[in-house]
């Protein structure tokens, strides 16, 4: 398998380097140079391969599709280090959870459980393998890696949790200050570890998503302190997300004839991203529903063909922050995909028209209606009325707690929701990590694992700096020299 720049470089690479790397030399993102295609009869075994050995076994069927320079033995017992029940604290490791009323025959509304993990948060689902994977290649190499990461919540715990310890990686994560939720905030200030280096920015989400992006597109510093990434621009990371919707496919049908729709919180459009690659693999997914908070440029697009990013200014902060997003740096992949992979029409709109102008049209292309046509893509936005709204209905019905982001979700996914194609909600994060929008909207706490008990007192390591990209290279430099 080799895997290709969306901005057209002639490198063709391996995925263990792409591994390292993070961008292309070229800015852009790498997509394998196409998807395996999985029949009846692949999905069937895949099917059988979940039932009967679970999730580690079925993560390394699929990861195996797309990596093939790591032996197979390893890529397997690094599946099977990764998704253990101790980590995730199930055996199913992501369990449906049926929203079914009294009465009702045979649900059709689901969440999938992906916050189980060490941070509460789906993203410990990618991140915990990111950080097997990058041990197991660093000690091959005999390197060490520097991770610089952004993140607007919990990229960054998950990222931290993930890597603290391991041999030959530092992290660099760089976050908007003040507009974590305290726990957010908590979770990652309070790691003390060595290799760990919180960096708050006087900003919001997408300057410190543009000073990671300007760093690893100064190749020269990048080589020099061996930069990589943790973000969903990093391929290997949303690879790993492609699994659990095969995962949630399975344990919602019964048959490969069976169709379902999945709904996706979506701010840097990642998550989402994995489920398109699973859908171009051939699993049976009717609908994609990217479900936005009122920061919609991801809504905006899916309606309209413009996307259009906001300014600093113009980014609003609610009470689903992880997704205070206006940038979706994922986005690249899935408009060269629409684009039918035309490499230089994507640079042109990536590299220089949403630098120049902030926004690019589509909306005239003759593929844009492909995005929901052929590619299956619907979107929804909610306000934080509909969050408030939402929490309470799922509670009220099925004595469910969810977090602001799947709420986000639900809501939208009601809209789509249709009786024949189960609807499969992609769990964010778990209720605790925004604790004061659930006691607005239900009047009480939400539980607290005993884990994370008074971990908004713990002693805090964090630099707060501005959002400049010399500064930000300045405190690499002074940490790895």
């Amino acid at each position: 398998m080799r895997y290709l720049s969306t901005r057209g470089h002639a490198d063709r690479k391996q995925f263990c380097e792409i591994l390292l790397e993070g961008l292309a030399p070229d800015g852009g993102l790498y997509l394998p140079e196409s998807y395996p295609q999985l029949d009846d009869l692949a999905l069937t075994r895949l099917r059988e391969i979940w039932q009967s050995q679970g999730y580690a076994a079925l993560a390394f069927e699929i990861l195996s599709l797309y990596i093939d320079d790591i032996p197979a033995a390893d890529l397997r017992a690094l599946c099977l280090k990764t998704y253990t029940s101790e980590v995730f604290g199930t055996k199913e490791i992501v369990p449906l959870k049926p929203l079914q009323t009294a009465g009702q025959k045979q649900p059709d509304l689901y969440l999938e459980a992906l916050s189980n993990g060490p941070t509460l948060a789906f993203k410990d689902m990618a991140m915990q393998l990111l950080g097997n994977l990058f041990e197991y290649e660093l000690a091959r190499r005999g390197e060490e890696l520097n991770i610089l990461g952004a993140t607007s919540g919990d990229t960054g715990s998950a990222a931290e949790y993930a890597m603290r310890g391991k041999k030959g990686v530092r992290v660099f994560m760089t976050s908007p200050h003040g507009r974590m939720s305290p726990f957010q905030q908590a979770q990652m200030f309070s790691l003390l570890d060595e290799n760990i280096h919180n960096i708050a920015l006087d900003g919001v989400f997408d300057d410190c998503q543009d000073i990671v992006k300007a760093v690893s597109n100064d190749l020269a510093f990048k080589r020099h302190y061996k930069i990589g990434t943790v973000n969903s621009i990093n391929w290997a990371r949303l690879l790993a997300q492609v699994v659990y919707y095969f995962a949630g496919y399975f344990q919602a049908s019964q048959a490969n004839s069976q169709k379902v729709s999945f709904t996706v919180p979506s701010g840097n459009f990642g998550n989402v991203c994995a489920g398109h690659v699973a859908r171009m693999m051939g699993l049976p997914i009717d609908r994609l529903v990217v479900a936005t908070n009122e920061n919609d440029v991801l809504d905006e697009f899916f309606r309209t063909g413009i996307y259009r990013v906001r300014t600093t200014a113009n980014t609003l902060e609610t009470s689903s922050p992880s997704m205070d997003i206006s940038k979706a740096s994922n986005f690249e992949r899935f408009v060269f995909d629409l684009l039918e992979r035309d490499a230089v029409k994507t640079k042109a709109i990536f590299g220089e028209d949403l630098s120049r102008t902030g926004f690019f049209d589509l909306s005239t292309d003759a593929r844009f209606p492909k995005a929901a046509g052929f590619y299956g893509f619907e979107s929804g936005r909610s306000t934080h009325a509909d969050r408030l709204k939402t929490i309470q209905q799922v509670f009220a019905q099925y004595g469910v707690m969810i977090d602001t982001h799947t709420a986000d979700g639900v809501k939208v996914a009601l809209a789509y929701r249709n009786p024949a194609v189960p609807m499969v909600v992609l769990e964010t994060a778990l209720p605790i990590k925004f604790a004061s929008t659930i006691v607005e909207a239900l009047g009480r706490q939400p539980d607290r694992p005993a884990q994370f008990e008074g971990i908004e007192l713990l002693p805090k390591r964090v630099q707060v700096m501005k959002a400049d990209v010399d500064l930000i290279k300045a405190f690499i430099s002074q940490h790895c020299d």
